[in-house]
């Protein structure tokens, strides 16, 4: 099978950057021929403010790029990642009137949020979910703080939603996990062309050792991540176990000072994916104190792979993905003293936190290894082939 795989790459590399090279790198070890199509945000910076408005809600070049690039290779599948905002939902179309199958993954929410996050003034929000017109997004600036900028955003939504996009130009959508698949269907995208596959670790890379002394945050450095919550709960662990943090972002500073003041907290930077599995394999535990609703967190399953346990907030696609007592522990969002208390209550039963480690090994090995992947990606694929009819 021809596959083309489509995604507009962020300016700062994330977790999603990394799912789409490892789904790539999937299709081709089962001999699958990959054609990439993929652009870059930095060339935003040469654009003016129109023109990526334009391009957003619909660009002609990538429609004209998607369709030049189909009629050349001929794949069965188009599979869309990130399209936000260079490709535009015009690839769907393209992909549509050369009778290729559409798949598109939901990393995030920017089909139903003008931020993606559902998050505002350090809380969940959902007063754009299911409105025509996300209209609270853009009274309050949303996206990057700016009501231009969300306007830009509201105005690709509401196009395409006028259009008729989000229903009938993609053959199968991809929910990361059950929570945000409910979501996606709460916000109006048909419940029958919406599935779920989880993110994979491939190539495994064992367990590790747990023996490292040390809970582990490993993310973005931002206030929906939590970054806060997880300094505070520290101020009360105290000395009882040291915190490495691995991750850069706007709260950078934040960190360092709370690192300068508290001798049990260290910043590591942004790390290698092959150090941060080598700090996840030696850590007692795996820290993910989000106050929005994390979509599926690939940093979860990796620490799963090294059979490290999570300590996560109890808050949407987390109850799901971290089972309390078994795979992690889970604590009220937002709250200081019930993370501290998660912690303490690892640190003082080693034999739980033993079992933990186990079970979420064996969590991996059950629901998210690559071959696993592979066999439900297969079936996404056949589900999104267009009928023969429409390919003559």
């Amino acid at each position: 099978m021809k596959v083309v795989v489509a995604h507009n790459y962020y300016k700062l590399a994330g977790g999603e950057d990394q799912c789409v090279a490892a789904e790539i790198a999937l299709l081709q070890a089962h001999g699958h021929e990959v054609i990439p199509y993929c652009l870059r945000n930095e060339a935003i910076d040469g654009m003016g403010r129109l023109q990526v408005a334009s391009r957003t809600v619909w660009s002609r070049s990538a429609y004209r790029e998607v369709r030049a690039l189909l009629r050349k290779h001929r794949p069965a599948i188009i599979h869309f990642n990130n399209t936000f905002p260079l490709i535009s939902p015009a690839a769907y179309y393209a992909a549509r009137a050369e009778s290729v199958g559409v798949v598109q993954t939901l990393h995030n929410f920017r089909l139903l949020c003008p931020n993606a996050l559902f998050f505002r003034d350090g809380r969940v929000c959902e007063d754009c979910l299911g409105r025509s017109l996300p209209w609270p997004g853009v009274l309050r600036g949303c996206y990057r703080g700016s009501r231009c900028a969300s306007a830009t955003v509201a105005a690709m939504l509401v196009t395409h939603r006028a259009l008729g996009t989000w229903r009938g130009a993609v053959g199968v959508y991809v929910a990361l996990n059950e929570f945000s698949r409910h979501k996606f269907i709460e916000g109006g995208l048909p419940a029958s062309k919406l599935v779920v596959k989880p993110n994979f670790i491939d190539p495994d890379p064992g367990p590790g050792s747990g023996a490292g002394g040390y809970a582990l945050y490993v993310g973005r450095l931002s206030a929906e991540k939590g970054v806060d919550t997880l300094l505070k709960a520290w101020k009360e662990v105290g000395g009882a176990v040291p915190l490495k943090i691995a991750g850069d972002g706007p709260l950078a500073e934040l960190v360092r000072s709370a690192a300068a003041e508290n001798s049990a907290i260290e910043w590591l930077g942004k790390q290698s994916l092959e150090a941060v599995y080598s700090l996840l394999g030696e850590a007692l535990v795996l820290v993910l104190p989000s106050q929005c609703y994390e979509n599926f967190p690939r940093v979860v399953v990796e620490a799963y792979a090294k059979g490290t346990p999570v300590l996560a907030s109890r808050l949407g696609a987390m109850v799901q993905v971290v089972e309390h007592g078994r795979t992690g522990l889970l604590f009220e969002p937002g709250n200081p003293a019930d993370l501290a208390a998660g912690v303490r209550r690892l640190l003082a039963d080693r034999e739980e936190l033993n079992r933990l480690r186990r079970e979420a090994r064996r969590e991996y090995e059950t629901k998210y290894t690559a071959e696993q992947n592979y066999q439900a990606l297969m079936a996404i694929y056949e589900r999104a082939l267009p009928a023969k009819e429409d390919r003559s």
